[in-house]
């Protein structure tokens, strides 16, 4: 069975069993979300976005085009994802930059993924990081930039 809360706003009918959308979410027509998924109050998913199963969206998020979650993510509160590295009003890229958070991966809250970056399997972002490049599998990296600490098993 699929939860979707009277106050949000789901226009997807991509929605895996047993998921839960919170109030006041947008889910707009393209997304993809997987079984098993928690997308928490305040949440933002434009349409080419793909969720996989068991992932945990934490309040305040916005995934935009291009964004490509495997299984078993947990993505922080607030934390914020890019698609165009030189955003400017009105004017668009032809193409979106997309981001991929590999399987098991943790995002902590309010980091800060800019465009065209893979976060690798297991990997553990930081809460307040900012993630400039690519995160290999396992690593954690905290700062500005995103630098790995530590790898975990």
């Amino acid at each position: 069975m699929i939860f979707i809360h009277s106050l949000a706003d789901v226009q997807s009918k991509s929605i895996g069993e047993n998921s839960k959308i919170w109030q006041f979410c947008v889910v707009l027509a393209g997304a993809n979300i997987g079984r098993n998924c928690n997308i928490n109050a305040q949440v933002f998913i434009e349409n080419d976005v793909i969720i996989g199963d068991n992932v945990t969206v934490k309040s305040g998020v916005q995934l935009w085009d291009g964004i490509r979650i495997e299984d078993n993510v947990f993505i922080g509160p607030n934390a914020t994802f890019t698609n165009d590295l030189m955003p400017r009003s009105k004017q668009y890229p032809e193409n979106f930059s997309s981001i991929i958070i590999k399987k098991n991966a943790s995002i902590g809250a309010n980091a800060t993924l800019l465009p065209g970056i893979t976060i690798g399997k297991g990997a553990m972002i930081g809460a307040g990081a900012v993630v400039t490049k690519n995160v290999p599998d396992n690593a954690v990296v905290t700062g500005n930039p995103a630098k790995i600490i530590r790898y975990i098993k």
